[in-house]
Order: structure tokens, then sequence, then C-alpha cells
């Protein structure tokens, strides 16, 4: 069974993640999400809330498991005995940072990064920018994945 790891902070999971985890199914037999929980890292949804959207925009998808985990993604990629990793590409800032990440997972542990570009109609969407909106009270749901309803705040 081929099997993936798409992990990120999906604070909060867009449309662009969607798409990427749709696409990457033609390419695996299942995708794990991982949702990655930092401590340091300030978040405005916590990791069930962001657990819960995910699982929302899959509920008729049995071959996407939601997960959080909290260490290495190559750890959490071995515990899930995933193959790959799959990543997403926006920018030629994004390939340079994923570059370095994937080699150093492959030398450290065998795992291969897949990366998909992201399709040019996602592009400009970012949790970063999705957040901002959310927070000035805007309408977000064409960013966000279908059947999913971010918490009120």
């Amino acid at each position: 069974m081929k099997r993936a790891v798409f992990p990120g902070s999906f604070d909060p999971f867009t449309i662009g993640h969607f798409a990427i985890v749709q696409r990457g199914l033609a390419l695996f037999d299942e995708i794990i999400i991982g949702v990655g929980v930092n401590s340091s890292k300030k978040s405005m949804f916590t990791p069930q809330e962001r657990l819960d959207m995910i699982c929302q925009a899959f509920v008729d998808e049995p071959r996407v498991v939601v997960k959080t985990y909290d260490c290495l993604t190559i750890d959490f990629a071995r515990e899930e005995q995933a193959g790959f990793i799959l990543r997403g590409l926006r920018t030629v800032a994004d390939f340079e940072y994923e570059r370095s990440i994937a080699d150093a997972n492959r030398a450290l542990s065998g795992i291969e990064t897949l990366t998909l570009f992201t399709e040019e109609r996602y592009g400009y969407v970012s949790s970063s920018v999705i957040r901002d909106l959310y927070k000035y009270g805007k309408d977000i749901q064409t960013f966000l994945p279908p059947n999913v309803t971010l918490p009120k705040r």
C-alpha cells in the first residue's frame, strides 16, 4: 500500500490544501493528514478544531485519515508506516525551503518527499491570509474546502 503523510499546521486548512490532497489521492492509496502541534507556535485554532475542520472536508473519503502529532514529521511518517511525505508548493521561496527539508528527511530516514505545485487559482490562498480576513469578519468561505466552517470567535 502506498501511504503518504501530508503534514502541516493547517491553521486553518484551506482550499489549496484540500486540492493537494485530492490530487495526491490519484498517486497514493492512503493519505494521512498530520496536524502538527507546536506549543511554541501561536495558533488561532486549537489542534482539535483543526482536526475537526479537516475531517469535515473529507467526511466521504475513507482513504484520508487525519491525526495530530507532536514530533518530527519523519518520526510521525515512520509511526504511520508512510513511505512518502506529500507537500504543496506555491512559490519559488516554498521550493527552496521544502527542498532543504526533503533532503534532510531523505538523508535521515530514506522517506521521499513528493511535491505538487499548487493550482494557479489557489496560488494566493494561504492560512495566514485567511486568518487575517477571518479576524476582521470577512467572508472566507470561498477559501475553505467544501463542508468546512470555522469555529465562531
